[in-house]
């Protein structure tokens, strides 16, 4: 795994990938800051509709609280939806470098294909923390509960992404195993709550899950 990051940060030296990962940053920021506002506004919106006072201690307090939540998995589904567009310049850039051989024998996917799995992803994160709301809320009180919760169910959300990436274009031969699967999911979701790193993490567990995938087979 640490032999895998450090080759994922060698893979930022080449021309295409550090391209890829200027495109997808700049394309994210927009794209939060845009989200942002407009979250901010539905929130305002929602406390008029119930008039609660948006002002007050207890509501405040909420704001906060859904505000970070969102944002967490605002950019959970916006990086990695970005991420994915670009996720296959990622694949080739890294492969024609480090493992030709698995280069030459990968079938890029088609458009269609590559959106379709986007879409499916973007719905399995969204479903899946929808489904976990109560439980992120409930455990707001215990200080860290709801990080380690959200970093358990999206960890394991985000293997299964990357590993589909691998898999669309070389089959079988692109899974990983469970426990690098895991790990790297753990990586990426855990590197997505830190800010400013956050931006970056998506190109790079891409690129590392392409070394995971090739150093197991």
């Amino acid at each position: 795994m640490i032999h895998a990051l450090m080759l994922s940060f060698q893979s930022l030296s080449d021309r295409r990938v550090a391209l890829v990962m200027v495109k997808v940053v700049v394309l994210t920021m927009v794209t939060l800051i845009v989200s942002g506002i407009g979250l901010w506004f539905a929130l305002q919106a929602l406390f008029g509709w119930l008039s609660v006072n948006g002002t007050g201690f207890w509501s405040g307090l909420l704001s906060a609280a859904i505000l970070g939540l969102a944002g967490i998995l605002l950019f959970r589904v916006v990086a990695v939806a970005i991420t994915w567009v670009f996720a296959d310049d990622i694949i080739d850039a890294v492969e024609e470098r480090f493992y030709p051989r698995h280069a030459a024998f990968g079938k890029r996917p088609s458009f269609g294909a590559g959106a379709q799995m986007a879409v499916k992803s973007i719905a399995r994160v969204v479903g899946y923390n929808l489904l976990a709301l109560p439980v992120y809320v409930l455990l707001l009180f215990t200080g860290v509960g709801t990080a380690i919760a959200f970093l358990l169910i999206n960890a394991l959300l985000l293997g299964r992404d990357l590993e589909d990436m691998l898999i669309a274009r070389h089959g079988a031969k692109g899974a990983m195993n469970k426990l690098s699967r895991v790990i790297l999911g753990l990586f990426g979701t855990a590197g997505m709550m830190v800010p400013l790193v956050n931006l970056f993490v998506p190109v790079l567990a891409t690129a590392m899950a392409v070394h995971l995938v090739h150093s197991e087979n």
